[in-house]
């Protein structure tokens, strides 16, 4: 069995960056001593998910305190690390949603800018409109590693399956998806996007949310998530701050697509996927 065993942190955020940091740091160095070899943090991990704070706790690439700490602890613990994402600053001022992939020797080898902003309006539930402070991603996401390819992408993007059928088309074995739902989105849909995703694709899928602080102005769902490539959740957590491990079988992928051809029954001479 070709395994390898995965780390989802799902973080109490508070709103001092530097414990939110260090809190990260502690629990990297936990799932590394469990034997993790590829641990993700949830989104916006550094800073409460309010738009009031994004430029306030924003970061330049390369220069950060977040992005060095996170580059040295995967160097020092010799681990794959899906930074969940933090608020980025570039050279323009432009404010990005931003998920830095660092490999086992710490350098960075991908960064995924939110490509979907989360604008949403539900009636008497819901309103938050992140591109009043943030600018958007242009970029699809995938990454090699000593597994094979991963694809990462930023909550709200998981919503549009053209997006991860693509990274699974080039080759994405697993899909990694640093997420912050709410109490009206995550009930309702979470579950459900992430079983769909992974067996629409037969692929691995990951949710990492923050864990559920009652006194943010934003509540995140909680329920880090992984769905196997039969569709199948093979582990989900409550709302509660932990980290969930678990043993990923890659053979199964394979296993699964030479059962059930999905990707291979594709009728590519009546329609067609491409990235502009």
């Amino acid at each position: 069995m070709k395994s390898l065993k995965v780390a989802l942190c799902q973080m109490l955020i508070q709103k001092d960056k530097i414990l939110n940091i260090e809190k990260a740091k502690k629990m990297i160095l936990k799932a590394s001593k469990k034997g993790a070899k590829i641990i993700a943090l949830p989104e916006m991990f550094n800073c409460p998910y309010n738009n009031k704070c994004f430029r306030s706790y924003s970061e330049s690439y390369l220069e950060g305190e977040t992005i060095n700490t996170l580059s040295n602890i995967a160097k020092e613990e010799k681990v794959y690390l899906i930074g969940g994402s933090i608020p980025e600053k570039d050279e323009k001022e432009n404010i990005y949603n931003t998920c830095f992939i660092f490999d086992d020797n710490g350098k960075i080898i991908g960064k995924h800018r939110k490509i979907h902003l989360f604008d949403i309006n539900i009636k008497d539930k819901i309103k938050f409109m992140e591109s009043e402070v943030l600018s958007r991603g242009n970029d699809i996401t995938i990454v090699d590693t000593k597994w094979g390819k991963i694809g990462v992408a930023i909550c709200y993007d998981i919503r549009f399956p053209e997006l991860i059928r693509i990274m699974s088309l080039k080759g994405a074995k697993m899909v990694f998806i640093p997420a912050a739902f709410n109490m009206t989105t995550g009930p309702a849909h979470w579950s459900t996007l992430f079983k769909s995703r992974a067996l629409d694709n037969q692929i691995y899928m990951f949710g990492i949310s923050p864990a559920r602080n009652i006194e943010s102005s934003y509540k995140a769902y909680g329920h880090s998530i992984i769905s196997n490539p039969w569709g199948n959740i093979i582990n989900e957590m409550d709302e509660k701050e932990g980290i969930l491990i678990e043993d990923i079988n890659l053979n199964l992928i394979e296993e699964i697509r030479e059962q059930l051809p999905l990707i291979k029954h594709r009728r590519t001479d009546i329609y067609k996927l491409s990235v502009l």
